[in-house]
């Protein structure tokens, strides 16, 4: 084998290897960036992206510009709210969907898709307009935000533990009832802590998603502001850097449950 040969053979060999660590890099530039930052002496200038020098001033006054801390607390708080009640609902579902028969179950499974592919911005005015024909027009806030916030993740929840019910194996439950444990015991012992990493996954996704949500929460959260509303307000004048700070703790913890799990 000649020179060549080897060198393109070991090319083919470890090209999809160096294609992902590409994307990973690509995928984590901007994470760097945002930490970085985090530690970014730049509090007078517009520029947040002028490294001005090193402070652990961020860090140590993350609460400083007003209003910031209060907005985070409450967009943790519509999270965890949303996250359980959607993820409770969209298991309950996911369980009915994939073990029983029923007439329109086609038809749901098609329907749970639309939120996921709608733009944001109608599932947002969708919303709105509910809220406003049901007389909440001039009561937006906390409830509505949450109410938003459930009916968006409860899809991704739903589709996220029918996958792992999907590939769930069957044999496993009927083992446990031929070894005569009842519907509770099998479904405690045996179901329920396969599906669980699903059901965790799922969780997961949606707190991302809720504490992430920008435009479904803008459309339907009166005077109310959460911390990426808040991020949008202050960036008309410049971001603080302890947005960076928030940002790289809550990354840091993703990361701890991911990495733990």
């Amino acid at each position: 084998m000649s020179g060549l040969q080897r060198i393109g053979r070991w090319i083919g060999e470890h090209l999809i290897l160096a294609a992902g660590l590409l994307v990973l890099v690509y995928m984590f530039v901007p994470i760097a960036v945002v930490m970085l930052m985090s530690f970014n002496d730049n509090s007078e200038s517009r520029n947040v992206y002028a490294f001005r020098g090193f402070t652990w001033h961020n860090w140590t006054n993350m609460c400083q510009p007003d209003g910031m801390c209060e907005a985070v607390v409450r967009s943790i708080g519509i999270g965890l709210a949303a996250t359980l009640v959607a993820t409770i609902l969209g298991t309950l579902a996911s369980f009915a969907l994939v073990r029983h028969d029923f007439r329109g179950r086609s038809a749901m499974n098609t329907i749970i898709f639309l939120p996921m592919a709608s733009p944001e911005i109608v599932m947002g005015s969708s919303l709105l307009a509910l809220f406003v024909s049901f007389g909440f027009g001039g009561k937006l806030g906390l409830v509505t935000i949450f109410i938003a916030h459930v009916m968006f993740c409860l899809s991704f929840v739903i589709v996220t533990v029918k996958a792992r019910l999907a590939g769930l194996d069957g044999n496993l439950e009927q083992a446990a009832m031929d070894l005569y444990a009842n519907e509770a015991t099998t479904f405690w012992r045996i179901t329920f802590p396969l599906v669980f990493p699903g059901i965790a996954a799922a969780a997961l996704l949606s707190f991302s998603l809720s504490f992430d949500d920008f435009i479904i929460t803008n459309l339907n959260a009166g005077q109310t502001v959460t911390f990426p509303m808040y991020v949008w307000g202050v960036s008309q004048r410049g971001v603080p850097m302890q947005v960076n700070v928030i940002g790289t703790i809550m990354f840091l913890i993703s990361l701890t449950i991911v990495v733990g799990n």
